[in-house]
């Protein structure tokens, strides 16, 4: 699930080379891109992505040290197509070539619905792990950099159902950059078509799970709309022809946003 954002020149519109979509999938990572940092525009400024929507918060390197973030599990709507859709919090990826992430996905297989949870430290490939998922169900997940012998601390938690998995894997290259709250159309030799999930709803106002949605970057610790403005990106998934996946501005407290499926691809 993990990728790379890249600015080009001038024009806010950000390309997005990622790897691997689930571990089920059973596909190779791709070979991250050329790293180059971008500037987005005024506070919560949309910028594009062929396989992102919703937040990412920037810093210097060194300064993200956690994030968290909770969403609503949200029900697919299958046809006989196989559609694939990721939600997910993670540290790095914005403008790095690593990104530790934990989530769920929510695809469609030859029109079925399936529901998992992974964490991934890409460039490692991604694991599946041992949670079940229900449509509705209320999803919490943090990612912590513990030190430079730990590592980072994945956790993902179905509020619903009182399951937590944790995992912990170093990542020497990482540059702890940027703290990411995104929906994503997987990769697999290619950005792959995305499921129809409706809307997925991030954020204490839909889950009442509090101190959610926040980062700490350079000791402080905020939601996402607590940060200085030119940190924080608001990412919409678009083609050069259409909107794939749209992302609402942050709730007036910062703490919550939406991001509502258009197209599959």
């Amino acid at each position: 699930m993990r990728s790379n954002l890249l600015g080009l020149g001038l024009v806010l519109v950000v390309l997005v080379f990622p790897a691997t979509a689930a571990a089920t999938l059973g596909v190779t990572p791709a070979a991250a891109p050329s790293n180059a940092l971008f500037l987005s525009g005024p506070h919560a400024s949309p910028v594009s992505s062929t396989n992102w929507a919703g937040y990412a918060v920037t810093g210097a390197n060194g300064s993200v040290s956690f994030v968290s973030g909770s969403w609503i599990q949200p029900t697919v709507k299958c046809t006989a197509a196989s559609r694939y859709a990721a939600f997910w919090v993670g540290i790095d990826g914005y403008n790095s070539r690593t990104v530790e992430q934990t989530g769920t996905e929510s695809d469609c297989i030859g029109g079925v619905a399936y529901y998992s949870a992974w964490y991934e430290f890409y460039p490692a490939y991604p694991v599946t792990v041992s949670m079940v998922i229900h449509p509705g169900d209320t999803m919490k997940a943090s990612v912590t950099y513990v030190s430079s012998t730990v590592g980072f601390r994945v956790s993902i938690t179905d509020v619903t159902t009182a399951v937590t998995v944790t995992h912990a894997k170093t990542v020497p290259t990482a540059k702890r950059s940027s703290a990411e709250w995104i929906a994503e159309a997987p990769y697999s030799s290619g950005v792959l078509p995305l499921t129809n999930f409706g809307t997925v709803h991030f954020g204490t106002d839909a889950t009442g799970v509090a101190h959610t949605n926040e980062a700490t970057v350079s000791g402080t610790t905020a939601a996402i709309g607590g940060f200085l403005a030119p940190s924080i990106h608001r990412i919409t998934m678009a083609t050069s022809v259409h909107v794939k996946a749209a992302t609402s501005f942050l709730t007036p407290d910062g703490t919550s946003f939406n991001v509502t499926w258009k197209h599959a691809a």
